[in-house]
């Protein structure tokens, strides 16, 4: 299992940003409209870490790893039925991929398909 992003959605993405800069050395990119307007970060150990606002009133601050699958919607038929509740279907953002996001266990999963 490979975390492909790790993404941060918080009221403060430029302290957050400064933060993840002087601990562990990172450079963030400007915002990304694909990515919901992250700022992101390539890991050196691989991945990738994106820090973005909520888009919404209703999006609360949550940390969500997403992990490499090879096959998306394979992997969000199995998330739902190993009882886990599919909150974003599987979408494809151009040159990034396509995600899904369930729910399990009060916690948010994503997958990542490249």
């Amino acid at each position: 299992m490979r975390v492909h992003y790790l993404e941060v959605v918080t009221s403060d993405v430029n302290a957050v940003c400064s933060t993840y800069e002087r601990l562990h050395g990172l450079k963030f990119g400007p915002p990304d409209s694909t990515l919901g307007g992250a700022r992101v970060a390539k890991n050196p150990g691989g991945g990738l870490l994106g820090i973005r606002a909520p888009m919404s009133d209703a999006e609360a601050p949550v940390v969500r790893p997403y992990v490499l699958v090879d096959d998306i919607d394979e992997a969000a038929r199995v998330a739902a039925k190993c009882g886990g509740v599919i909150a974003h279907e599987p979408m494809e953002l151009p040159g990034h991929g396509k995600f899904a996001i369930f729910i399990q266990g009060g916690i948010q999963h994503g997958v990542w398909q490249v």
